[in-house]
């Protein structure tokens, strides 16, 4: 079996909690929102700037239901709609019943302000205000809201399970991880996927000429991120036939999971014929809730 298939269904097998239940089952009767399926342009103030984000809901929203949210964070330069192609988090959230949030850069360049700097938008804040205005609109889980993102935008949503880690259930970045630390909040679940042939992000780090953001390596922020999460210190590699390849930590505390899948051959692209890189995210993200 194919080291994807063995990923995604060990994920699959994960047995939601009964606390889970009870607080959707609870919110469920205190939440009626009309929401039309489908995508739409919403438009919110944040830090005095109006800003924008893509929303879609899925087919057979019924108002009363709260649906997790995934926040999508498009790379460096790009845009929420040009995301929603490359992920296609909207064509699985419609077979899963999710919300999907594709959100977008407010800097010149359509560049996230990471690592942060003051001349630039708070996009922490943005995502922030972002999660309060889906859930005032269209029911939802505050205790299932995970972030993903594609290079610049997985840089993003690294910083995003440091600084929102109160409000993000777990992050899966594609292709730019990072430790954004000091992190001083709960442990955050992560899954990144790197392709070892990405020459834009170096697996290895330490790129030649472009400054300190590009140093950090993807196994010292995995560690890092492991440290963090309270794991055991040592790293299990495991390296099967084929272009797949994994690095995990055990004993994380609240069973906050470190992981890492590693592509042979994949440069820097969002992985869909190795592994099914949003599959693989969905079905790690379904095994994470915040704990009230």
């Amino acid at each position: 079996m194919r080291l994807s298939a063995v990923i995604v269904a060990a994920c699959a097998a994960i047995v939601w909690s009964s606390s889970v239940f009870a607080q959707t089952t609870t919110a469920a009767a205190t939440c009626a929102l009309g929401a039309t399926p489908g995508v739409a342009e919403q438009q919110l103030s944040s830090g005095g700037q109006p800003r924008s984000y893509r929303l879609f809901v899925p087919p057979g929203y019924d108002g009363r239901t709260p649906l997790p949210l995934v926040l999508d964070l498009h790379g460096s330069g790009g845009t929420a709609a040009g995301q929603a192609g490359n992920s296609r988090f909207e064509t699985l959230a419609a077979r899963e019943g999710a919300l999907v949030a594709t959100l977008q850069a407010g800097a010149e360049g359509n560049r996230w302000n990471v690592p942060v700097t003051a001349d630039r938008p708070d996009d922490v804040a943005y995502v922030s205000d972002v999660i309060d205005h889906v859930a005032a609109r269209v029911c939802t889980d505050l205790t299932r809201v995970y972030a993903t993102g594609f290079s610049g935008g997985a840089r993003m949503s690294s910083l995003l399970g440091c600084k929102l880690d109160s409000r993000i259930a777990a992050i899966a970045p594609m292709s730019g991880l990072r430790w954004p630390g000091p992190c001083e909040g709960r442990a955050v679940p992560v899954l990144t996927l790197h392709g070892l042939a990405d020459a834009q992000n170096p697996y290895d780090g330490h790129a030649a000429g472009r400054g300190a953001e590009w140093l950090e390596s993807v196994p010292e922020a995995l560690a890092a991120w492991a440290g963090h999460n309270g794991c055991d210190a040592d790293v299990i590699f495991e390296d099967p036939p084929g272009p797949l390849s994994t690095m995990r930590y055990r004993g994380c505390t609240d069973g906050a999971e470190v992981r890492l899948i590693r592509i042979d051959g994949l440069g820097h692209r969002w992985a869909r014929e190795e592994v099914d890189a949003t599959t693989a995210m969905w079905e790690f993200f379904r095994g994470h809730t915040l704990r009230p």
